[in-house]
Order: C-alpha cells, then structure tokens, then sequence
C-alpha cells in the first residue's frame, strides 16, 4: 500500500523549508528532508492524517467535521509532539 503525499503536506513543508518525499521505510508515509540530509520517516501506513480526513469529507465518505475532530483526538494523544525536530513534531505539523 502506497500513500499519495498531498498538496496540504507540501504546503506545509515548504513553508518550513523541508522537502517530502514518499518513505523508503517499509511501514512509513514520508521521509522529510533538509536540502540532502534525511531529517525523518513519519507516518504510519494504514492510518489516516488530517490530509486524507479532508480529502475523504470531499467526497462524502466521512461526515462534515470528522478532520478536525480526528485532528484534536491526535493532538490530545501524542503529547511527545511539541520537541522540535523529532518525528513526533515533523508528523504534527506535516500531517496533523
């Protein structure tokens, strides 16, 4: 299974001066990246992100508000997020 790195993702990562590609490490969405030098693999294979909830609100797949109510349960739960630098705070602000 694959996971299709979305505009909102790469707008994020942009604005940090980060570049993202699709991960390399089996079980991952995204490798981050400063210039060459690997920063990260984030994201886990098999859960949605806030990205994929909203995408899935387009489409009626989800009721209206399900992204923001799955992006506060995230936020709520990974408290380990607001390190900078670490996977946790690159997975909060490239897909949450």
């Amino acid at each position: 299974m694959s996971y299709k790195i979305s505009s909102y993702t790469f707008t994020q990562a942009k604005s940090m001066g980060l570049n993202v590609k699709p991960s390399k490490i089996k079980g991952k969405k995204i490798d981050i990246y400063r210039g060459d030098t690997k920063l990260a693999s984030v994201g886990a294979i098999g859960y949605n992100d806030y990205p994929t909830y909203l995408e899935m609100e387009s489409k009626n797949e989800v009721p209206k508000g399900t992204a923001e109510m799955k992006r506060k349960a995230y936020k709520a739960r990974h408290i380990h997020r607001n390190k900078r630098g670490t996977p946790a705070w690159y997975a909060d602000k490239l897909l949450w």
